[in-house]
């Protein structure tokens, strides 16, 4: 289960209960670490060999509602959406490294730290790997 950064919590409060408003991001750029972010962001982003973030726009298509699926409104009542489609990152060219978290930025590069979770069991990737991908519903975020 993801969680959700001090950037997003303090924007979507004030979006709610203040007089602010917070425009949706047009792209949720994934990313992976191979040291862990905290809700302030840091950690250390894998970079070279090829490493790019994966983008997976904000779209019903691209994401199941809390009723889990991609058609109609969210109208579950567990809170909890997931990735509709595969994330596949480019294949790497060099060793990556020991991956242990993902998270989902506004940008391929730079940008805002949106929500991050540790990856259930770390791993390594090396130069020559298959490129890493993360299949449907492995990536979720719950509202609670």
């Amino acid at each position: 289960m993801a969680e959700a950064s001090d950037y997003l919590e303090n924007q979507l409060s004030d979006h709610i209960f203040r007089t602010a408003s917070f425009t949706k991001p047009t792209g949720l750029y994934y990313a992976l670490y191979t040291a862990s972010p905290g809700d302030a962001g840091g950690g250390t982003e894998v970079s070279g060999g090829s490493y790019a973030r994966v983008n997976l726009a904000p779209a019903d298509a691209n994401y199941k509602g809390t009723h889990g699926t991609t058609t109609g409104a969210s109208s579950g009542t567990g809170g909890q959406i997931s990735n509709a489609s595969a994330i596949t990152f480019p294949a790497p060219t060099a060793n990556w490294g020991t991956v242990t978290d993902m998270a989902v930025l506004d940008a391929s590069t730079g940008g805002n730290f949106l929500v991050y979770t540790p990856l259930t069991t770390s791993k390594t990737i090396n130069n020559g790997d298959a490129a890493p991908s993360f299949a449907v519903d492995a990536f979720t975020n719950t509202i609670a």
